[in-house]
């Protein structure tokens, strides 16, 4: 059994604690899509989720050990510095869930790390060709591969059941978006879970628990699969809303191709051990679903408020981690007042939150959906995208008025072709 210091054990409650947000924060990667069109109802879908991340969160630890093992210099890393790369990653998924932007919580994470590594050894303590080939690249490729993805299977999908009875059509992609919601869920299993399987590892080893190189012990990935499922069942209903009406409205077929490419994307990229954020590869197919269909409209000014959080995210989570680091150097009293000052800005954040409540009741709500006017690229895309044929039925019947009749007296006729 590991020896636990206190410090260590407040690194693991901490970890968990952002495992936790890391929950409610991304529910809608899996979720938004499948409760905006109606296919299952809220409650019913973040419990679906839940129950799918606790599982996927067994299946694989290739993730976790990119964080453990990779990312940052082992021999350079105290548990205080892990402890200051929690706060800025939790602050900063806290701040995004505000007011309603799907960040990624994976990259604030990162940053975290990185901001209090840097504080703390210096620039040689992070792997600069991990962190590109393993958290960079990935950022910039997965909404581009899983959005161009999306697109065409929109497209692919409206094509095939173009002569497809539009009421039955409908129902057979509702089912198959629960089911490609739960893969995405498996999928955010597999690699967000891990992240704080990958952080508490990696506390332990700083702590002298467990011995360099080690894979995650089965408490800590039970430990972190509760702690995510707990946070997704209790859904993150302010980004739900953005990701599933605030972007495009989205039709089931739509749903179905935007869930099916980012589950491909997300699990792809866990058996190869990039730490992907699935918030990126799911915006990123939604959007393409978006442009994938006649007629769908990508609101750009939801979307740039998000590409501005996306590049946010990493350097805010560094700095705010790097402070929190410098302050943790006075010794206890100064692990302390970091611990104060993030438990009274949760608490904070949570009371303002109550201002306008979002939950399972107004979460389809057409607030999140204000009208925007095509773009450019929405109305180019549109053009050459086929229409979605098979689920509308136009009348195409029309009344044209007779010749006035001589009579003036005489009540005029209708002839309908």
């Amino acid at each position: 059994m590991e020896s636990f210091s206190l410090i260590l054990a407040i690194v693991v409650v901490t970890a968990l604690a952002f495992d936790f947000t890391n929950g409610f924060h991304d529910t809608a990667n899996a979720m938004a899509t499948t409760i905006s069109t109606g296919a299952l109802k809220p409650k019913v879908a973040v419990a679906m989720s839940a129950v799918l991340n606790l599982v996927g969160a067994f299946l694989s630890v290739e993730v976790a050990n990119t964080i453990s093992k990779g990312l940052v210099d082992e021999a350079g890393i105290r548990p205080e510095v892990i402890f200051a790369a929690l706060v800025g990653a939790i602050l900063w998924n806290l701040l995004t869930w505000l007011v309603g932007l799907p960040s990624s919580s994976s990259h604030a994470l990162m940053g975290g790390l990185i901001g209090a590594a840097v504080a703390s050894a210096g620039f040689g303590a992070v792997h600069g060709d991990v962190l590109v080939t393993k958290v960079l690249l990935p950022a910039v490729a997965a909404p581009l591969v899983a959005g161009v993805a999306a697109m065409f299977a929109t497209r692919l999908t409206y094509r095939l059941g173009r002569n497809a009875d539009g009421k039955a059509s409908e129902k057979g992609y509702r089912a198959g978006q629960i089911a490609s919601a739960g893969l995405v869920s498996l999928a955010h299993g597999t690699n967000d879970a891990q992240k704080t399987m990958g952080i508490i590892t990696l506390a332990l080893v700083a702590g002298g628990a467990v011995s360099p190189d080690s894979d995650p012990p089965l408490w800590v990935i039970l430990s972190a699969g509760l702690a995510i499922a707990l946070g997704t069942y209790l859904g993150g209903w302010r980004i739900i809303r953005t990701m599933g009406k605030g972007l495009t409205d989205l039709q089931p077929q739509q749903g179905f191709a935007a869930q099916t490419s980012a589950a491909t994307v997300i699990l792809a990229s866990s058996h190869l051990g990039f730490s992907l954020s699935t918030t990126h590869s799911v915006s990123g197919s939604v959007m393409g679903a978006g442009l994938g269909r006649k007629g769908g409209v990508v609101r750009w000014s939801t979307a740039t408020r998000m590409f501005i959080a996306w590049g946010l995210t990493l350097p805010a989570a560094a700095l705010v981690a790097a402070l929190a680091e410098w302050v943790c150097r006075a010794g206890d009293w100064g692990t302390a007042v970091v611990a104060v000052f993030l438990v009274a800005s949760s608490a904070a954040i949570w009371k303002i939150s109550r201002r306008e409540i979002v939950d399972h009741t107004n979460v389809n709500g057409t607030e999140a959906a204000d009208e925007e006017p095509a773009g450019v690229v929405t109305t180019a895309m549109a053009a050459v995208t086929p229409p979605p044929t098979g689920t509308v039925t136009d009348d195409l019947s029309a009344t044209i008025p007779a010749p006035v009749p001589a009579d003036p007296a005489a009540p005029p006729a209708a002839t309908t072709v």
